[in-house]
């Protein structure tokens, strides 16, 4: 299969025969995005889900002051979409961007319920995901509400190193709810 990342992180929560390997592939679009490129933008419609393959990407919107405030990152094997628009299939409030060089696999909106009725556990295999995604989504509020930036900070850090290498300090920074310095004085601390 072209998209083995894809396959691989599908069968870690359902397996698939070879006949349904195949068949998958027939649902997935891959694509290549430049450092930047967006896949989506605030006031278009979401209409598809989103693997990443290689790269981090980014999802973010602009606050009422014209900052960005970013919500979620994604990297190898890992899934983005803005669900909110997906199912409404109203314009969507955020941005989608890559924030390296990168390549996504694509199921579109229209091919997701054909896929779910061909092979069913992809319909399981999504809902595990969902569930995991929104644990994280969660737990992230909380250490929000809960945490201090320097605890958000090291609590990330520790969880997710491969972020803190690869992320620009200020996407960083806006993802963890505080300025570009604060990040600097931090880290600088740490050293």
């Amino acid at each position: 299969m072209k998209n083995e990342g894809l396959l691989d992180h599908i069968n870690r929560f359902v397996s698939l025969n070879k006949e349904e390997e195949a068949l998958l592939q027939n649902y997935f679009k891959n694509k290549t995005l430049k450092k930047k490129e967006h896949l989506l933008k605030d006031g278009q419609k979401c209409n598809a889900n989103y693997f990443i393959l290689k790269g981090c990407m980014r999802m973010y919107y602009i606050t009422e002051t014209g900052t960005e405030q970013i919500v979620q990152f994604a990297i190898d094997n890992w899934w983005m979409t803005d669900y909110m628009s997906l199912d409404s299939q109203k314009p969507s409030q955020f941005n989608i961007q890559a924030a390296e060089n990168s390549e996504v696999a694509i199921l579109e909106k229209n091919m997701q319920e054909e896929l779910f009725s061909k092979i069913p556990k992809m319909e399981r295999y999504f809902r595990i995901i969902l569930q995991k995604a929104y644990a994280a989504s969660v737990m992230r509020m909380r250490y929000i509400f809960t945490q201090s930036g320097e605890e958000r900070f090291h609590h990330f850090s520790s969880s997710f190193p491969e972020f803190v290498q690869r992320v620009p300090q200020y996407m960083l920074a806006s993802y963890l709810g505080f300025t570009p310095e604060f990040l600097s004085k931090l880290r600088a601390k740490k050293k």
